[in-house]
């Protein structure tokens, strides 16, 4: 069990404070993300709206089959990550573990996949730079689309590995009993993180992948 004076910061009145406190703290900091996705999607719709014909071209060269797995792994990573949270209000350690272990799986999987999709483009020679070539018309506002289209997949990724970080870090503080059913905190908050990971990309794959697609 953990014990309240390893887990319970002087300055708060007691671990509900504390709990609520920090849940504050990542909701603001999760606002300053919404911000920063945020600029990127209006890039996004501005450039979409002034060259529809080349997001069209760029788009329709994403594998939608992949970008399709990826979202249904990243469903089920949600379920396994509430689960976690579920078996850490209940005190459940094994449970919190393996729910904990599975998410991180999951999550590697996703991007396992998105490398095998970077590879690809850069078979194809879709990757924007001085060897871009892409056969059609457009080709340059094309390569806009593939510069918007690793910016926003890069930083969803990066946002990826540094939430399977610090699930590994979970892990490593489970297995140490130091959550219980009275303290919790860090679980839901690294749930909370996670699942703004997964709602992006919720919004990633239908405006990158299914562009003129019926």
């Amino acid at each position: 069990m953990a014990r309240t004076r390893d887990v319970f910061w002087h300055h708060f009145q007691d671990l509900e404070h504390q709990r609520e406190t920090s849940a504050l703290g990542m909701w603001i900091f999760l606002i300053t993300e919404i911000l920063f996705f945020g600029g990127m999607f209006a890039c996004y719709v501005v450039y979409r709206t002034a060259y529809p014909e080349a997001w069209l071209a760029g788009s329709a060269t994403l594998d939608v089959k992949l970008g399709a797995i990826n979202t249904a792994v990243l469903i089920g990573s949600s379920l396994t990550m509430a689960m976690a949270v579920h078996a850490a209000q209940l005190g459940k350690r094994m449970p919190l573990v393996v729910f904990l272990v599975l998410t991180i799986v999951l999550g590697g999987i996703f991007l396992g996949i998105k490398a095998v999709e970077y590879e690809h483009k850069w078979e194809e020679n879709l990757i924007p730079g001085p060897a871009f070539d892409f056969h059609g018309q457009g080709a340059g506002n094309v390569q806009l689309f593939f510069a918007l289209y690793f910016a926003l997949t890069g930083m969803h990724a990066l946002h990826m590995v540094i939430g399977i970080g610090l699930l590994g870090n979970l892990v490593r503080q489970s297995l140490a009993g130091r959550f219980d059913a009275a303290y919790n905190t860090p679980v839901e908050m690294v749930g909370l993180y996670w699942h703004f990971v997964d709602i992006v990309w919720i919004f990633l794959f239908p405006l990158l992948y299914l562009l003129g697609r019926h």
